[in-house]
C-alpha cells in the first residue's frame, strides 16, 4: 500500500508513529480519538499502512499503542480498545512503560512530531522507491538487451521503448536530496530535535535509499554507455546515408547540369545570361556543399572520439565525400572563371568595336577646319583614337588567348564527354572576333593615313596663307616705316649717299618680303589644287600684296629720286663752298650757281609734292614739321651758295666787311 493512494485518510491523522519507543524498544503507535465519530474502516486502513512500515525485526519487539480517548466518547474508545485488544491505563501511568522523552507533548513528553512533515517526506520516499525500482527494471532490460550477442534480439530490443519512462537524472537527484535529508535531519526530525525517528536504520529508509542509489548509478552508467554506442552507430549510419545522398547528387544531377553548360556566348548579354544560369547551378550546389561541411565536421568529431573499429569506415567516408565535393567545386570554379573570361573578352570586343565605330565616324566626316590649330587638334585626336584602338586590340588579343587557353583545358572536367565540337565553335567564334577587329582596325589605319596626309597638306595651306598674310603685314609695315621715318635727305653729300645705300638695302628687304609672299601664294594654289578646295587668300591676299608692293615701289622710287637730287645738290654746293684755288675757273662759272639754285628749288618743290598711288590716294613723307626741317636745311645751304656767289662777284665787299 502506498501513501499516495490513501493520502486523504492519512492527512486526518487517525493514527501515527511518532518515532518514540517503549522500554522494550518497541515502537509507540498513537491513536488520537476526537469528538467526531471515527471511521473504523479508515482507522483500519491507517493502521494497516503504519504497521507495514517497520521491518520484521522491529515488529518482533512489539508495539505500545496509546489510545488517546480524552477528547472522544467512551463507546468509541471502547470499540477501538476491543478491536486492538489493548490494556487500558491512565495517562499518568504512561511513564511506567515509556520514558517521557519518548512521549509527545500531548502526553507530557518532550518528543516533537509534525504529522504533515512526516507525511510529505513519506510521499517523497515512496515516490523515489517506486520510480527508482521501476527505472532499475527498465535500465536492466535495456542494458541486458544490448549485451546479448544475437543480432535478432538486438533489433528486437531496439523496437521496444528505448527511452526509460522517467528521467534517470531526475530520479538520482531526488534520491540524493532524500538521502541528504535522512542523514542530516532524520526522516521526521527537525533542526535541533532528538535522534529518534521512525525512518531511521530500523525502518530501513536510509540503507534502502543508499542501495537504490548505488544500483541506479551502476545501471545508469551502463545505460549511458549503451546510449552512446547506439547513438554513435545511429549517427554513423545517418552520416553514411547523408554522404551517399551528397555523392549521388553531385555525381548525378549536379554533374549533368555542368555537362549541359559548355558555351561561352557570343556577346556580353549572352555571357551574362550564362553566368546567371551558372549562379543558379552554384546555388543548388551550395546547399549540398553546406551539407558536406556539416558532415565533415561530424566525421572529424567522430574520428577524434571514435573507436578503432570505426576509424577505417569513417576515413573512407570522409575521403570519398571530400574527393567528390572538391572535384565538383573545382569544376564549378573552372566554369565560373571561363564565363568571367568570356564576359571580359566580349566586353573588350564591344569597347573596341565602339572605338572603331567612333574613329570611322570621324574619318567619314569631311574635314572643314577653321585654322591650323584646329587641324593639329583634330590630328592629335585621331592619333589618340588610333592609339586607343591599338591598345584595345592588344587587350582583345590577350583576353582572347587567355580564353582559348582555358577552353583547351575544358576536357579536364567533361567526365569523358567529347567537347571537341563545342570547343571548336567557341574557338572559331573567338578567333573570328579577333580577325574581324584586326581587319576593321587595318581599314581605319589606311583611312587615317589618307586623312593624316590631307590634314598635313591643309596645315601647310593654312601656314602658307598665314605666312602670306604676314608678308603683306610686314610689307605694309615697311611702307609705313618708309613714309614716316625715311625723311632726312642728309646735311652733306656723304651723309646723303649713306642714306641712299641704306635705302637700297631697305628696298632689298622689302623685295625679299614681297617675293616670299608671292611664293607662299603660289604654294597655296598648288595645295588647293591637291586638296580640291578654294584658298581663302586667293582672292584677297594676292591683290593686297600687289597693291602694297606697288605703293612701296612708288614711294621707294620717290625716295630714291629725292636722295639722288639731294646728292647732286650737296655735291655741287660743296664744290663751290670749298676754297679750291687750283680751279678758279670752275668757281667763277655762273652756270654752276644757276644749276645748284635750280636743283635746290626743284628739290624744295619735290618735298611739297605728295606720293600719288595708282588708286589716286596721296601720302606725304613724314609730318609737315619734318618736311619743314628738311626744307630749312636745303634753304640754308642755298643761302650759303648765294653768299659765295656774291663774294665771287664783288670781292671788295668781303674785304671791307673783313
Amino acid at each position: 500500500m502506498e501513501a499516495s493512494v490513501i493520502l486523504p485518510i492519512l492527512k486526518k491523522k487517525l493514527a501515527f508513529l511518532s518515532g518514540g519507543k517503549d522500554r522494550r524498544s518497541g515502537l509507540i503507535l498513537t491513536i488520537p480519538l476526537c469528538l467526531e465519530q471515527t471511521n473504523m474502516d479508515e482507522l483500519s486502513v491507517t493502521l494497516d499502512y503504519l504497521l507495514s512500515i517497520p521491518s520484521e525485526k522491529c515488529k518482533a519487539r512489539g508495539f505500545t499503542v496509546i489510545v488517546d480517548g480524552r477528547k472522544s466518547q467512551w463507546n468509541v474508545v471502547k470499540t477501538v480498545v476491543v478491536m486492538l485488544q489493548v490494556i487500558l491505563v491512565s495517562a499518568n501511568k504512561l511513564t511506567r512503560y515509556i520514558e517521557p522523552c519518548q512521549l509527545t507533548e500531548d502526553f507530557g513528553g518532550s518528543l516533537t512530531y509534525d504529522h504533515m512533515d512526516w507525511l510529505n517526506k513519506r510521499l517523497v520516499f515512496e515516490k523515489f522507491t517506486k520510480e527508482s525500482t521501476s527505472l532499475l527494471d527498465e535500465l536492466a532490460l535495456i542494458n541486458n538487451g544490448s549485451d546479448k550477442g544475437n543480432q535478432q534480439e538486438k533489433e528486437r530490443s531496439v523496437d521496444l521503448n528505448f527511452l526509460p519512462s522517467v528521467d534517470p537524472e531526475t530520479v538520482l537527484q531526488t534520491g540524493h536530496e532524500l538521502l541528504s535529508e535522512l542523514q542530516q535531519r532524520r526522516f521526521n526530525g527537525s533542526d535541533g530535535g532528538v535522534s529518534w525517528s521512525p525512518m531511521d536504520d530500523e525502518l530501513l529508509a536510509q540503507p534502502q535509499v543508499m542501495k537504490l542509489l548505488d544500483s541506479l548509478r551502476e545501471q545508469y552508467t551502463r545505460y549511458q554507455e549503451v546510449c552512446r554506442q547506439r547513438s554513435k552507430r545511429t549517427q554513423l549510419e545517418e552520416i553514411q546515408q547523408k554522404v551517399m545522398q551528397v555523392v549521388n547528387w553531385l555525381e548525378g544531377p549536379g554533374s549533368e547540369q555542368l555537362r549541359a553548360q559548355w558555351g561561352i556566348g557570343d556577346s556580353i548579354r549572352a555571357s551574362q545570361a550564362l553566368q546567371q544560369k551558372h549562379e543558379e547551378i552554384e546555388s543548388q550546389h551550395s546547399e549540398w556543399f553546406a551539407v558536406y561541411v556539416e558532415l565533415n565536421q561530424q566525421i572529424a568529431a567522430l574520428l577524434n572520439a571514435g573507436d578503432e573499429e570505426d576509424l577505417v569506415e569513417l576515413k573512407s567516408l570522409q575521403q570519398q565525400l571530400s574527393d567528390v565535393c572538391y572535384r565538383q567545386a573545382s569544376q564549378l570554379e573552372f566554369r565560373q572563371n571561363l564565363l568571367q573570361a568570356a564576359l571580359e573578352f566580349h566586353g573588350v570586343a564591344q569597347d573596341l568595336s565602339q572605338q572603331l565605330d567612333g574613329l570611322l565616324g570621324m574619318l567619314c566626316v569631311d574635314v572643314a577646319p577653321a585654322d591650323g590649330a584646329s587641324i593639329q587638334q583634330t590630328l592629335k585626336l585621331l592619333e589618340e583614337k588610333l592609339k586607343s584602338v591599338d591598345v584595345g586590340l592588344q587587350g582583345l588579343r590577350e583576353k582572347g588567348q587567355g580564353l582559348l587557353d582555358q577552353i583547351s583545358n575544358q576536357a579536364s572536367w567533361a567526365y569523358g564527354k567529347d567537347v571537341t565540337i563545342e570547343n571548336k565553335e567557341n574557338v572559331d567564334h573567338i578567333q573570328g572576333v579577333m580577325e574581324d577587329m584586326q581587319l576593321r582596325k587595318q581599314r581605319c589605319e589606311d583611312m587615317v593615313d589618307v586623312r593624316r596626309l590631307k590634314m598635313l597638306q591643309m596645315v601647310q595651306l593654312f601656314k602658307c596663307e598665314e605666312d602670306a598674310a604676314q608678308a603683306v603685314e610686314w610689307l605694309s609695315e615697311l611702307l609705313d616705316a618708309l613714309l614716316k621715318t625715311h625723311i632726312r635727305l642728309g646735311d652733306d653729300a656723304q651723309e646723303t649717299k649713306v642714306l641712299l645705300e641704306k635705302h637700297r638695302k631697305f628696298v632689298d628687304v622689302a623685295q625679299s618680303t614681297y617675293d616670299y609672299g608671292r611664293q607662299l601664294l603660289q604654294a597655296t594654289v598648288v595645295l588647293c589644287q591637291s586638296l580640291r578646295c578654294t584658298s581663302r587668300s586667293s582672292g584677297d591676299t594676292l591683290p593686297r600684296l600687289n597693291r602694297v608692293w606697288k605703293q612701296f615701289t612708288i614711294a621707294s622710287e620717290e625716295r630714291v629720286h629725292r636722295l639722288e637730287m639731294a646728292i647732286a645738290f650737296h655735291s655741287n654746293a660743296e664744290k663751290i663752298l670749298q676754297d679750291c684755288p687750283e680751279e678758279p675757273e670752275a668757281i667763277n662759272d655762273e652756270e654752276q650757281f644757276d644749276e645748284i639754285e635750280a636743283v635746290g628749288k626743284s628739290l624744295l618743290d619735290r618735298l611739297t609734292v605728295p606720293v600719288v598711288y595708282p588708286d589716286g590716294t596721296e601720302q606725304y613723307f613724314g609730318s609737315p614739321s619734318d618736311m619743314a626741317s628738311t626744307a630749312e636745311n636745303i634753304r640754308d645751304r642755298m643761302k650759303l651758295v648765294n653768299l659765295k656767289r656774291q663774294q665771287l662777284r664783288h670781292p671788295e665787299m668781303v674785304t671791307t666787311e673783313s
